[in-house]
This record gives structure tokens, C-alpha cells and sequence, in this order.
């Protein structure tokens, strides 16, 4: 085992340098800075449409901290994956970001042949990031960096292929995710995991990491939730001066959701006290549930109910349907992204598709054109906008399991799977792990709680 995992380090190190390369030469070649006094170079459906980039600093301050420190912090839940897998999210984040100037930017932001960055596109790259991120959380522990870091390659590239055909084709407001980043990338994931399932090496327990991580973890990254997220989820909005109906929208869910946990874990889970990361499964459910509807006219009672309901997901989701998934869908969830992004961001985009069908001028009023365009235009009623909110949902499904298959099935190629009689190998290969120490008796599948990435 210390062979191969040296030489998983050295191929590691040759990708890493190979790729980083690649992003050099495209970056020499195609991208430069925006000119602070050029207009926005997005197209009129894109999500990042008509920023003042002066504003956008400190949302991109937020939105990056987000995406580092509150997904890291996540994933330090598992006793023995748990610091490598916050190095593995520090380098998914890392090449994401590059990765997604460059495609994001051909699509996005490209003129006159070049590529011009500015704090526009940084936030566009870190919603990616954060797209990638959950969909890793699905294959935690059990797929080695290397293939970790081809996965962020073809799921950025999936990512923003989505994305611009709901927002700029069919016109879809979704400015939070609740479809390009949280469905999207929950979805994508879980198909990666069900075509790489093993069913030898599933009944291994030494691959199952059930241990956790003291819950301090848990903790900071929920205050970093509270903290940054109505900052993450509004960060695509457009202002001009108008009430920033999602940060408000997104705080008012994010209290009810918590709520909501407090109500339902102890009957669920009688055997066991409350823990923190029951508290982060509820919080990021609330904010997927809210992404999409979140700049829409929501009202404040009605987010008191999303976020509720949100909040009911993650529980009744790893009492039931988690056992369901593994044992005859036969794909196993690491982080739970099925019950916390997955479905709250479904039931997002279905929100967001009646909120769409109610949506009137008067309602709205000067912020029908910020929220709607086609529809201020006129080439749209409500109806029809609805109908495309509504449509994207199976078209977003349709194009994660398919680009799931397909990177299931690169990854899954002989050269790049770690061999069977490997213990742990995916987190050794950037991290010291203890042989003994796991606390089984504060199992994750006990519990009926995870952390998300």
C-alpha cells in the first residue's frame, strides 16, 4: 500500500501540473481584465447581468469565503476522511475557479476573441465551485484525487453548459441555484457514485468511514452559514437601488428551517440528543429551497413556510429514503447531498415556477424587468414564463444524469481506480490517517445525520 500510494502522489502531482499548464497558456491566451468602465459584457438572461463591479467586491469577498471556508469546514465531519477531505475541497475549489473563467467566459463574457475577467465572472466561477463541491460530497471517501480532480473538470464544463441553457436560452430566473447549482450538482453526483458502485468493495466496513470529527467542526461552519449565505444567494441579484428582497427572504428561511430541526429530529431520533450538524443539514436545505425564488415576491410569511418546510427534508430524507437509495438503488451518499440539496432544490424550483405564474406588474412593480425581463417586455405573459421555470427542471435532471454517467464511466476506467486491497488510500494519498480512533458508536447512519459538501 505505501508503493501505490506513492505513486498515486506522483501521478497527482503530474495532473495537477499538466492542468495547471493548460489553464496558463488558454489564461496567456484569451483572458484579460475588464475594463472598470465597460458595460457588462453578460447577455440580457444571464444571472450576472447589470452589475455595478464596484458593488460586486465585497460579494465576492463573501461568496469566496463561503465557498472556502463554510463548504470546508463541512466536510470535516468523518473521523478518517475528514482533513483530507478539506484538502481535496481547497483543490477542487482551486482548479474550479480556473476552470470556469474559461468556459464561463466563452459563454459569458467573451468579445473582440478575449475572455475579460472582473469581480462578475469571480462570483460566476465561485457558484460553480460550489456546484462541484456538493456534487463531490455524493462520492466522498471513495474516489482518490485524481479522479476528483477529472470530476471537476467535466462537471464545471457540465455546469456551465446547464447553466447557460436555462438562463440564457430559455430564459429562466434562477439567481440563487435552486437548479444550476444545488440540483445540478447534487444530482450529478449521485449519478457519478451509482455508476462507480462496487458492490465488493461496499461491504467492506474499512471503507466506510462512520467516525466523526469532534463537533466543534460542525459549529463554526454553521455560524459561517448564518454568517455568509443571504451574502452567497444574493450575490447574482440585481440592485439599482431596490430592497434586497433575497437576503431577506433567505434569513427569514434560514430561522425557520433551524426551527423546524428542533421540532422534528427528537421524534425522529429519540435514542439520540440533537447534534450541530443536524442544525447544517437544515440551514443548507433552506437556502436550496430559497435559491430561485429568493429575489422573487416570496413575501415574508410565505419564506417562514419554504424555510420549514425545508427544514423537514433533511430528517424524514436519512430516516428513510437514504436506506432506500443504498441498499436498492445501490448508491451510496457520503453527505447526505440527496436530502439537503437534491430534493430542497427541487422543491425550489417548483416554488419558484408559481411565484413565476403569479407574477404581475403591479405585484412587482419597477422590479418585474430586474426579476422578469421578458416578462416587462412583453415577449412573455407569466404563463408562458412559468412554463419555462417549470421545464428547465427535467432538462437540468436530464443533464446531470447523463453527464453523471458519462464521468461515472471515465472515472471508473481501469487506469484511474484504486486497487481493491486499499485501505483508505483516497485520503492517504494527501493525508496521514490513524488506524484506530473512529468513534463507531456516533454513526452517521444511527445519528440519521450528515454534513454537506
Amino acid at each position: 500500500m505505501p508503493e501505490h500510494t506513492a505513486a498515486s502522489r506522483l501521478q497527482l502531482s503530474g495532473l495537477c501540473f499538466l492542468l495547471q499548464i493548460l489553464t496558463i497558456i488558454l489564461f496567456a491566451i484569451f483572458v484579460r481584465y475588464s475594463p472598470e468602465s465597460s458595460p457588462s459584457l453578460c447577455s440580457q438572461n444571464c444571472s450576472w447581468r447589470s452589475q455595478d463591479s464596484g458593488f460586486q467586491h465585497p460579494r465576492f469577498r463573501d461568496v469566496h469565503l463561503q465557498a472556502l471556508l463554510g463548504f470546508g469546514l463541512l466536510v470535516a465531519f468523518l473521523g478518517r476522511y475528514g482533513p483530507g477531505s478539506v484538502a481535496i475541497s481547497i483543490l477542487v475549489v482551486a482548479f474550479a475557479i480556473q476552470w470556469a473563467v474559461l468556459i464561463q467566459g466563452f459563454l459569458y463574457f467573451f468579445l473582440n476573441g478575449k475572455i475579460y475577467v472582473g469581480a462578475q465572472s469571480m462570483v460566476s466561477a465561485d457558484f460553480c465551485a460550489a456546484a462541484v463541491l456538493i456534487s463531490t460530497g455524493a462520492v466522498l471517501g471513495r474516489v482518490n484525487p485524481i479522479q476528483m480532480l477529472l470530476l471537476t473538470l467535466l462537471g464545471v464544463t457540465l455546469f456551465a453548459l446547464n447553466e447557460y441553457i436555462l438562463l440564457s436560452l430559455m430564459g429562466v430566473s434562477d439567481s440563487g441555484g435552486s437548479l444550476t447549482v444545488y440540483t445540478f450538482g447534487a444530482y450529478f453526483g449521485l449519478m457519478v457514485s451509482r455508476i462507480l458502485h462496487q458492490p465488493h468493495m461496499d461491504k467492506r466496513k474499512e471503507q466506510q468511514d462512520t467516525g466523526h470529527q469532534p463537533d466543534v467542526f460542525a459549529v463554526v461552519g454553521t455560524l459561517y452559514l448564518w454568517i455568509f449565505w443571504p451574502s452567497f444567494t444574493s450575490a447574482t441579484t440585481v440592485r439599482d437601488n431596490a430592497e434586497p428582497w433575497a437576503v431577506l427572504n433567505t434569513y427569514f428561511s434560514l430561522a425557520a428551517s433551524t426551527l423546524a430541526t428542533f421540532l422534528l429530529s427528537p421524534v425522529l431520533y429519540e435514542e439520540s440528543t440533537l447534534r450541530m450538524v443536524q442544525i447544517q443539514d437544515a440551514t443548507l436545505a433552506s437556502v436550496a429551497m430559497m435559491g430561485m425564488a429568493g429575489e422573487m415576491l416570496v413575501t415574508p410569511f410565505g419564506a417562514l413556510i419554504a424555510g420549514f418546510l425545508a427544514g423537514l427534508i433533511p430528517p424524514l430524507g436519512f430516516r428513510f429514503l437514504t436506506p432506500i437509495l443504498c441498499s436498492r438503488l445501490k448508491t451510496q451518499d457520503t453527505c447526505g447531498v440527496h436530502n439537503v440539496h437534491g430534493l430542497p432544490g427541487i422543491l425550489g424550483a417548483l416554488l419558484g415556477t408559481l411565484l413565476a405564474a403569479l407574477a404581475t406588474a403591479d405585484a412587482y412593480g419597477g422590479r418585474l424587468e430586474l426579476v422578469f425581463p421578458l416578462v416587462a417586455q412583453g415577449s412573455r405573459t407569466a404563463t408562458d414564463q412559468a412554463l419555462c421555470q417549470l421545464c428547465a427542471l427535467p432538462v437540468t435532471l436530464l443533464l446531470a444524469a447523463l453527464g453523471g454517467c458519462l464521468t461515472g464511466a471515465i472515472l471508473k476506467m481501469k487506469g484511474l481506480r484504486s486497487p481493491p486491497d486499499t485501505q483508505y488510500l483516497e485520503n492517504r494519498v494527501l493525508w496521514e490517517v490513524a488506524e484506530e480512533g473512529c468513534d463507531h458508536r456516533a454513526s452517521r447512519k444511527e445519528l440519521g445525520t450528515s454534513t454537506l459538501v
